[in-house]
């Protein structure tokens, strides 16, 4: 028996679907890897009627043809189905199928993985798929599940359908990461047992990605989980950046460029930056790619504080992608202890620096909780000043802009041990408040709050300067 951990509220979403007296159609989208269709698989084991994946890299033709073996397979010895020459044909013979299986009561369950790999260009695919819905599955007691890591086209072609499949989506799942909370559990449920700085560690490098964390081996710590993973001949994601973006998007060149222009810049691009690293076309090529790698996962989009909409910086937060392109594709030789030694050196420090902050920004909901200000509405933002004659230039990582008339700056350090603020750091916390306050203007209280690994060790520096402080334990909350 397959199961599963954590996705409660996504598990319900299904049982809702499959208990209900009226036809559903739910749309399951979210990134490669992150476990869409373990989920369905766990949630409905033994209820699935028919499930067709789609075939990367082929014509219409072996999708049929594996469409068609399928079906044979659910209609048995009842009726006689010749190989269909279309897809219009191939739902027609669904139909028939199921018509001929009257004696079945509860919800007939239909699974369509990987759908963007089954509607390819000209196939035909959607229109009948549509047919199928329309004439005959919204008048019956059936669960139809949709599926595909492509997010992007699955919302332009499926949930924004303008034909024959507009708005007959009746729920949609999108199913995100593990948390660093889910991941403990996860692990915990593989009966690997790592404290929560080792879990940190791994998810700076593999997010919250199931697939890539089910390769972590108990009794190993998170370095040499590390290098077999991310550096030995065999390991899963030594090669995986080469196939990832490929299995996703057409022409995935142009997306693996500006994955690679995104990721020299820890603090992110502008679109115009993007085209002048890139060469791409500076009409809709970029906003095309762009949006597509948002949808999926791999990047993500903000204003910096007081920046108008032209400023918007976009920043690579798929965490393999970004550890891939500084570490392991620079080493290909095989090492034992690999990632220890890379881990001394300077690029990891900067490394490191930034993957905490995109894991903090990716943990909002739960520094709020731990502020206590979960209540309040607020927006997650950055501030970057290049400097003047008057005022020296300031980097600020993430402002919680509050309703309640608060802005916390705040400051995120990853240590291995208490952070302790020595006078020249106290020093700089206090101009980049004067700096921010100065620049932006504001009326609002500004509070400093410290994020780190193991807390703040507490001294004459920090005192009535830092207004809160959390470690890592927040995160997981």
């Amino acid at each position: 028996m397959l199961q599963l951990v954590g996705r409660a509220e996504e598990k319900q979403v299904l049982l809702n679907a499959y208990a209900s007296d009226e036809p559903e159609m739910v749309a399951v989208i979210g990134r490669r890897r992150v476990g869409k269709t373990f989920l369905v698989r766990t949630v409905l084991q033994g209820k699935i009627d028919l499930e067709v994946t789609g075939i990367q890299n082929t014509t219409s033709k072996p999708q049929i043809e594996n469409f068609h073996f399928l079906l044979k397979d659910l209609a048995g010895d009842n009726v006689a189905l010749p190989t269909p020459a279309s897809w219009l044909e191939a739902f027609r013979q669904l139909i028939t199928v199921l018509k001929n299986d009257n004696g079945v009561s509860r919800k007939r369950v239909l699974f369509f993985d990987e759908l963007p790999w089954l509607a390819s260009r000209k196939s035909g695919f959607l229109e009948a798929f549509g047919f199928f819905w329309n004439n005959w599955a919204s008048k019956n007691n059936i669960l139809v599940i949709i599926c595909g890591s492509a997010a992007s086209w699955m919302i332009k072609r499926v949930v924004q359908n303008r034909g024959g499949l507009h708005n007959r989506i009746t729920k949609r799942i999108y199913l995100k990461p593990f948390t660093l909370s889910e991941t403990e559990a996860y692990l915990t449920h593989r009966n690997v047992h790592l404290n929560r700085y080792q879990i940190a560690q791994l998810y700076m490098i593999m997010g919250g990605i199931p697939h890539y964390l089910k390769e972590v081996k108990a009794g190993k710590s998170a370095a040499q989980n590390i290098d077999d993973i991310c550096f030995s001949e065999g390991g899963l994601l030594r090669d995986e950046f080469t196939s990832l973006y490929p299995a996703l998007f057409e022409k995935a060149d142009r997306h693996i460029e500006v994955v690679r222009a995104l990721g020299k810049k820890w603090k992110g691009l502008t679109r115009k930056e993007i085209v002048a690293q890139t060469g791409l076309s500076e009409g809709g090529t970029v906003s095309k790619i762009l949006r597509e790698l948002i949808h999926s996962g791999f990047a993500s989009s903000y204003y910096p504080f007081g920046k108008r909409k032209k400023e918007m910086l976009y920043r690579l937060t798929d965490e393999y992608s970004l550890f891939y392109l500084h570490f392991i594709e620079r080493k290909r030789v095989q090492e034992r202890g690999m990632w220890k030694s890379l881990s001394q050196t300077p690029v990891y420090k900067s490394w490191s620096g930034y993957a905490f902050e995109s894991l903090c920004l990716k943990h909002i909901y739960q520094i709020k909780k731990a502020l206590q200000i979960g209540g309040i509405y607020s927006e997650a933002v950055s501030f970057t000043f290049a400097g003047n004659d008057e005022l020296p230039g300031t980097q600020i990582d993430l402002l919680i802009d509050r309703n309640d008339s608060v802005i916390n700056l705040c400051e995120l350090k990853f240590y291995d041990e208490p952070f302790t603020i020595s006078k020249s750091y106290a020093e700089q916390l206090a101009r980049k408040r004067h700096v921010f306050k100065t620049v932006s203007k504001t009326r609002k209280q500004v509070f400093i709050t410290l994020v780190t690994t193991y807390g703040l060790q507490a001294n004459p520096h920090s005192l009535g300067l830092v207004d809160s402080a959390l470690d890592l334990n927040a995160l997981f909350d």
